[in-house]
């Protein structure tokens, strides 16, 4: 390689901890978060929107936190916790979540549904209680054209109960 020509690395190898198990993965450098999980992971419930990071579809949890995935370069994120759709459920149980969503309607075509999920749980981790402004305020960034909200707002309160519920004595902990 001469001195003008730049140096080239074809790719990168690093460890995640995606939904609370360790990966060993080798892509390449510029690869987004969103490849990496769909192509080099095989976890496809995380959804391409725009590729903008104005859609919010892609979003992901990272150390809990709500993450565009389709505008994060996976490679700084080794040390993360990484937290996808696929990893929501407990054992062969719905999170309370994935439940309210299907019972009152939340999810309509799905495409969102993952990212509102997602969205919603971190929301409900930090604020067990949130308000009807503090959902729409928490959501706001994930966009949804089938529903109108009113079914995604009441699915995210009826998981509020429903969580609270389990952690009384004698529940079972989220």
């Amino acid at each position: 390689m001469s001195d003008t020509e730049p140096c080239r690395t074809d790719s990168v190898h690093a460890s995640f901890r995606v939904n609370g198990e360790d990966h060993a993965v080798s892509f390449a450098p510029y690869k987004t978060l969103l490849e990496v999980l769909r192509e080099d992971l095989g976890l496809t419930g995380t959804k391409h929107g725009c590729e903008l990071g104005e859609c919010g579809a892609c979003a992901v949890l990272v150390d809990g936190e709500p993450v565009l995935s389709c505008l994060t370069l996976a490679l700084g994120l080794e040390d993360a916790s990484i937290e996808t759709i696929e990893g929501l459920a407990r054992s062969n149980e719905l999170h309370p979540l994935q439940t309210a969503f299907a019972d009152l309607g939340g999810a309509q075509c799905g495409y969102c549904t993952p990212a509102m999920l997602l969205t919603a749980k971190a929301l409900l981790d930090r604020n067990p209680r949130p308000t009807r402004d503090e959902i729409a305020e928490a959501l706001s960034g994930v966009l949804c054209r089938c529903t109108g909200y009113q079914q995604i707002f009441e699915s995210v309160e009826a998981a509020a109960v429903l969580i609270e519920a389990e952690r009384e004595p004698g529940g079972d902990a989220p």
